[in-house]
């Protein structure tokens, strides 16, 4: 963690510690626009930005949109001096196998469209150094780019572009998970407390100077869809903090470099990652379906054995699962076996005793290609049969 002056302040609900070299109260938002709707379609109040800087924001995923939301509100305040002037996002991609339809645009996008952006405004490159891409950026004349999830590598060429930089949201406390995914390998590595930084851009991944930083302490059972967009939430409010400093051309002075030799990575996860391990212990193997909630997800094969002695294999994904209680209301089992690898079935939880006897309760699981259900309807379904993990090989 970078060192800095420290302000504390309260934010949904979590006490939060920020590290900034110099911090400014939150300014408000409230809603309206600098935009002069006409038609279907929406142009910026020329009058109103000749003396005004001009942000373009690069994103692509939904985690992405309030960072574009905060952006276009904060220019929208009347004592505000900039505008939004453009949007970069990833072009529409296929969502489903085999689908005629026509994918529809990013999330982003869609947002962008929605406040009002022009669409000549909204660019897709399917490479941010794409020649015909770069002239299109330079024409909106970008004092800063503000990326957040946008996904593509970013050229030097382009950095070269907006005049004041290119700011960067990234969630965690760099150098530490540097890469495509850092709330996913901090949660899979037990971490309490991460973080976001909002640093400069350059040519090496996530290795700028950072601007500003806070930290966050992780709940027990978030998960990292829900954790991602709380830290870009709060990566938004100290980019615009932020900003004031950087529209007088102060930012470059106020960020401090990373130490690189302390730097770590997180890599992207793979399919392969969702193959959950219960031989580990239970609080890693919580820490991991945490970590892959969304995708690429947690799955276990398990031996079914009806009541006449009937074996079967099933593959369960698990969505959700808990540290269980040693005891106490609710944990008395079904199954009594002194197997290791059986599950034990009690009224509104499955309880698996992983590697280290440690125990797991799975509270929401999913037969592939069903809907998720509660461990009550699955158990329910069983019968009367028997549930054991399969060790992986």
């Amino acid at each position: 963690m970078l060192a800095a002056r420290a302000c504390h302040r309260w934010a949904g609900g979590q006490h939060l510690k920020f590290w900034r070299s110099s911090l400014r109260s939150a300014r408000h938002l409230s809603h309206g626009r600098k935009w002069q709707h006409q038609g279907r379609g929406a142009v910026l109040n020329s009058a109103a930005s000749q003396s005004r800087k001009s942000a373009v924001f690069f994103g692509t995923p939904q985690v992405a949109v309030p960072v574009l939301d905060g952006l276009i509100q904060a220019a929208s305040q009347p004592d505000s001096t900039f505008d939004v002037t453009g949007v970069v996002s990833q072009p529409a991609r296929p969502s489903g196998r085999g689908s005629r339809r026509s994918p529809p645009p990013s999330p982003v996008a869609q947002a962008a469209a929605r406040a009002g952006i022009p669409q000549d405004r909204i660019l897709t490159p399917e490479r941010a150094g794409d020649a015909g891409f770069l002239d299109a950026l330079r024409s909106l004349h970008p004092d800063l780019l503000v990326t957040a999830a946008y996904g593509n590598y970013l050229p030097t060429r382009l950095l070269g572009i907006p005049r004041q930089g290119t700011l960067n949201i990234h969630p965690s406390l760099l150098p530490a998970y540097r890469g495509a995914a850092p709330v996913q390998r901090a949660l899979m590595d037990g971490l309490t407390q991460t973080g976001v930084s909002v640093l400069y851009s350059v040519r090496e991944m996530d290795a700028g100077p950072v601007l500003a930083q806070a930290a966050y302490e992780i709940p027990e059972d978030i998960q990292a869809p829900e954790l991602t967009q709380r830290l870009f939430e709060l990566g938004t409010r100290l980019l615009l903090d932020a900003l004031p400093d950087v529209w007088a051309g102060k930012g470059p002075s106020l960020a401090l470099p990373q130490d690189a030799a302390t730097a770590t990575a997180a890599p992207k996860l793979s399919s392969a990652d969702a193959a959950l391990d219960l031989g580990l212990p239970a609080a890693a193997v919580h820490a991991r379906v945490r970590a892959c909630a969304g995708w690429p997800g947690s799955h276990v094969a398990f031996l079914v054995r009806d009541p006449a002695g009937r074996e079967s294999t099933l593959t369960l994904k698990v969505l959700r699962t808990r540290l269980a209680e040693s005891s106490g209301p609710g944990t008395e089992v079904q199954n009594t076996s002194q197997e290791p690898n059986q599950v034990e079935l009690a009224p509104g939880a499955l309880t698996v005793r992983c590697g280290d006897g440690g125990r797991l309760s799975i509270l929401e699981l999913q037969v592939p290609g069903r809907r998720p259900v509660s461990p009550a309807a699955f158990i329910n379904g069983l019968r009367g049969a028997t549930l054991s993990w399969v060790p992986i090989q």
